[in-house]
């Protein structure tokens, strides 16, 4: 039975394993200052970066439509799937896997198998690689959706921004969690939990931070094998300090990806963030990881 797999823009998944896996990309919708579009296609994280620092402006998001996904699926059966499995961005923080499962039940839902990942960025991409690796290995598809939601469940996400005004206006964090990182002065270190983003730990200053950072993620990575994300908006300098840490410190690193986060999330997290996603190695992943990792 062939099985595709269908995922959002916000996985951030490199180009590369994408085209290789066949995996079928939706995109947000992102809105600036007089102009909008889909994420990726029509606004990239410069725009986002230039139109929240330069200019000063809120950038807001909106998930895709149903008929987004619609679509989405039904030129995936063209191609000649058999099943899809379609994994998204966590419920908590956006309606894009509300979107997908209306469309699933257009589609049918015997065909479409609808997964949150309650994460975001990699948090997200990891599991839609797994289920993709999955499928490419010949699994069906309640195997390659059980590959993701357990990938999802032991994968960690955390990070670092320099204000937390991005997140608090868009509504991905309260309004008491905001407080410690303005009224108490401190730089949170933040991380994914049961798909919401909330406080980890506090620390006083941005380097202090960018170092429990590592250190949070070395512990998440333990013995490995793991597979490790750093992603950033507008921050290549300490993306790449972050990613040779880690790479340095994390003995069963089998597979590290850098990339700047795209358009829809770092409307939230704003210019400076940085993050990283540890996600457990599967044996496949750890004997042989895709060519082009770092």
């Amino acid at each position: 039975m062939s099985v595709a797999v269908v995922t959002d823009s916000t996985a951030y998944l490199p180009a590369r394993l994408v085209e290789r896996y066949a995996i079928e990309v939706v995109p947000l919708y992102v809105v600036m200052a007089g102009r909008s579009g889909r994420e990726g296609a029509d606004i990239g994280p410069a725009d986002v970066a230039r139109d929240l620092t330069a200019r000063g402006h809120r950038v807001s998001t909106s998930r895709p439509t149903p008929g987004d996904f619609v679509g989405a699926y039904r030129r995936r059966l063209a191609a000649g799937a058999e099943r899809i499995v379609s994994v998204h961005l966590s419920a908590e923080l956006s309606g894009t896997v509300d979107a997908a499962r209306l469309a699933a039940a257009q589609v049918g839902e015997h065909v479409v198998t609808v997964i949150d990942s309650r994460s975001a960025a990699m948090g997200n991409g990891f599991a839609v690689l797994a289920a993709a690796r999955a499928a490419a290995a010949g699994a069906d598809a309640a195997a390659a959706a059980r590959a993701a939601r357990d990938t999802a469940a032991r994968t960690r996400t955390l990070f670092v921004v320099d204000t937390l005004d991005h997140l608090r206006h868009g509504g991905r964090i309260g309004a008491a969690a905001s407080l410690i990182g303005t009224a108490l002065a401190v730089k949170p270190v933040l991380h994914v939990a049961e798909g919401r983003v909330v406080p980890l730990e506090k620390v006083r200053t941005s380097a202090r931070a960018l170092a429990r950072l590592v250190q949070r993620g070395v512990e998440a990575a333990g013995d490995g094998p793991v597979m490790v994300a750093v992603h950033h908006l507008a921050a290549p300098e300490r993306a790449e300090r972050l990613a040779a840490d880690l790479e340095e410190r994390i003995p069963g690193l089998h597979e590290l990806y850098v990339s700047e986060l795209g358009a829809a999330v770092g409307a939230h997290v704003g210019p400076g963030a940085v993050g990283l996603v540890v996600a457990p190695a599967g044996a496949a992943e750890a004997q042989q990881p895709d060519p082009g990792t770092r």
